[in-house]
């Protein structure tokens, strides 16, 4: 956790703990870095004002890390503008809290994102041989059992919710989605998140996919699809 408030650290770190999380708490932006990259945690909590870096550009810093490229970054933030949010999420924060916040609220969040990194980082050790679910559109591949993507035969590194978005649109070509559709898919339906936001992130994944970021086709005023092959 980074966070230069240390009444507030205490009780979060402490309800995690209670939870069954190691955790470890530092108060700057310098030290989180240093932290994430000792440690490789699941989840990162990381406060937006920090007293030498902004927690903004800490998050670009930890996302320009290849060895954290599976981590979650639930991001906290005093400010409640839209504007913020969306800009947590465009430099890479997986989730985002305003204060005053709920601890069980945060706690629980955190737990939901450190089962995804568990999942995609116990998929990634061998196994045995599966095949399992892959989905494909022309180069791009999508091996969901092992959370796997490649396109062209290279391996290509997602965040979890960058993955599962990925995976929900390919398991059904032609299929409209909603923003409501996938809010509920990957988010979970009583996530606390923006249509702005869901355009985010699609954003982000295209970005990831490169040329084959047209897999994913916006259908104005309704939402996504795969699009033809």
């Amino acid at each position: 956790m980074v966070d230069d408030e240390p009444d507030l650290a205490r009780l979060l770190v402490f309800n995690l703990e209670e939870m069954g999380f190691a955790t470890e708490a530092v108060t700057t932006g310098s030290q989180g870095l240093d932290a994430a990259a000792r440690l490789r945690p699941e989840v990162i909590v990381l406060d937006l004002m920090l007293p030498d870096l902004p927690g903004t550009e800490v998050c670009r810093r930890l996302r320009a890390d290849a060895a954290l490229a599976d981590t979650a970054i639930l991001m906290l933030t005093a400010r409640s503008d839209d504007s913020d949010r969306v800009l947590g999420f465009e430099v890479g924060a997986d989730d985002y809290v305003t204060k005053p916040y709920n601890v069980r609220e945060v706690c629980l969040r955190v737990r939901a994102l450190a089962r995804r990194v568990a999942e995609l980082r116990r998929a990634r050790t061998p196994a045995a041989e599966d095949p399992g679910e892959v989905h494909r559109w022309r180069g791009l591949e999508v091996d969901v059992r092992h959370h796997r993507v490649r396109i062209d035969g290279v391996d290509v590194t997602l965040r979890p919710l960058e993955f599962r978005l990925l995976a929900l649109l390919l398991a059904a070509p032609g299929r409209l989605f909603s923003r409501d559709d996938i809010l509920a898919e990957v988010w979970g339906a009583d996530a606390e998140v923006s249509p702005r936001t869901i355009d985010v992130h699609v954003r982000r994944l295209r970005e990831r996919l490169g040329a084959y970021g047209e897999a994913i086709e916006t259908v104005h005023g309704f939402g996504y699809r795969l699009a033809e092959p």
